[in-house]
């Protein structure tokens, strides 16, 4: 899987103002900024990630995906 594809996936199955992911092919990373997060815990915010990418999570596809989960208001004040 490449980065792109991966980062298809995700932006194919949730809203996001902004969406980074970087990896070696089997190990990523990924800020993911979505409205969608707003007033949901982290471990939601997660699940709904891991939710967009069904069964790759399940099998040797994706072996690790460290997750930023960020609200736009999150982000913003990140980036200030």
């Amino acid at each position: 899987m490449t980065a792109q594809e991966l980062r298809s996936l995700i932006a194919a199955g949730l809203a996001c103002d902004h969406l980074e992911v970087d990896g070696d092919g089997r190990h990523w990373e990924a800020v993911v900024v979505s409205a969608d997060f707003e007033g949901k815990r982290l471990i939601q915010r997660h699940q709904r990630v891991y939710a967009t990418l069904g069964e790759r999570m399940r099998t040797d596809e994706i072996h690790a995906l460290s997750i930023k989960a960020l609200t736009p208001a999150e982000w913003a004040a990140a980036r200030a």
